[in-house]
């Protein structure tokens, strides 16, 4: 019985399924970096928002970035949903407002305080949020040419 349960539970995490639970939001660490406390009062989880980049603190936009997210999020509930971990070993998750269900990330981008993740030529979950973020002008698109935050890490590296 308990290979069955092995053979399902590895199953499961090669089909990429994810893993949710719900928490507090803890800390604001820049426009898509989050620390989430977990309902079930284990440590604090860090997490990144998936499918968005929002400026490094240090780049033009950033700290208006994580002033937005913080004043959105910080001390509310959250529901999580985990999908993989990056290469900062944080968690790339989903996080919907428990009170009203609204996508984080989705907000972030459509307030203009983060771009929808380009990948391989795609132009991500969140592009029309984006789209409608440049047209009116918000956040850094504000600016008449942002930089991408990808463009930004590669000419300066991390912000310290």
């Amino acid at each position: 019985m308990s290979r069955l349960f092995l053979l399902f539970a590895l199953f499961a995490l090669a089909s990429g399924s994810t893993l949710a639970w719900t928490g507090q939001v803890a800390y604001v660490s820049d426009g898509d970096s989050i620390w989430v406390k977990p309902a079930d009062g284990t440590a604090a989880e860090r997490l990144r928002l998936d499918g968005i980049d929002a400026p490094e603190r240090c780049q033009i936009g950033g700290e208006a970035s994580r002033a937005a997210l913080r004043a959105r999020i910080l001390g509310r509930g959250v529901d999580v949903q985990v999908r993989a971990h990056d290469a900062y070993g944080r968690a790339l998750a989903s996080v919907r407002l428990a009170a009203t269900g609204e996508d984080v990330a989705a907000w972030m981008v459509r307030q203009g305080w983060a771009w929808s993740h380009r990948f391989r030529g795609h132009a991500g979950l969140y592009d029309a949020q984006e789209a409608e973020a440049r047209a009116a002008s918000r956040g850094v698109f504000a600016q008449a040419q942002p930089e991408l935050p990808r463009d930004f890490r590669a000419r300066h590296g991390p912000c310290q």
